[in-house]
């Protein structure tokens, strides 16, 4: 048995086309969901950033201090002030027995922030003070712009 076909007048045609897409309003709903998503999510992104190298700063200083503990053992003491923590990837002159580079890389690396770490010796807080004032450079602050020492 044979069934007649079925013809879809324009009308139809049109109407089951209109069901395939989304309505500029669907849209918008959409976009201001992801936006309020964004608003909120953002911000704890960027904190957890933010603590992320405040925490990378922290173990290379304490990396740096062990640096400097190794240079101390074959040399006899801390570099100088003057001397900094270059002493630890290159010779120093006059001095004996360094037994060096102290750092796997043959260079001193900067903080997270892209800043030299600062460096004393004699230390106010021990043999040396080995420190990162954080994000903004300056002394003093709070979140990613506070300082990172090697005495705390």
């Amino acid at each position: 048995m044979m069934y007649p076909q079925r013809h879809e007048t324009g009308v139809a045609r049109r109407a089951s086309s209109r069901r395939k897409g989304f309505t500029l309003i669907e849209l918008l709903v959409v976009l201001v969901i992801l936006g309020l998503l964004a608003g909120l999510v953002g911000p704890q992104v960027m904190r957890y950033l933010s603590d992320s190298k405040t925490q990378t700063a922290q173990l290379q200083i304490e990396d740096l201090s062990a640096a400097l503990d190794l240079y101390r053992i074959d040399v006899g003491s801390y570099p100088s002030s003057d001397q900094g923590l270059e002493a630890l990837v290159r010779e120093p002159s006059g001095v004996r027995n360094w037994n060096g580079p102290y750092l796997r890389r043959n260079s001193v690396p900067d903080d997270p922030w892209g800043n030299p770490y600062n460096y004393r010796q004699p230390g106010e807080h021990g043999g040396f003070d080995l420190w990162t004032y954080g994000a903004d450079n300056q002394p003093g602050g709070e979140g990613e712009n506070q300082e990172v020492t090697s005495w705390d």
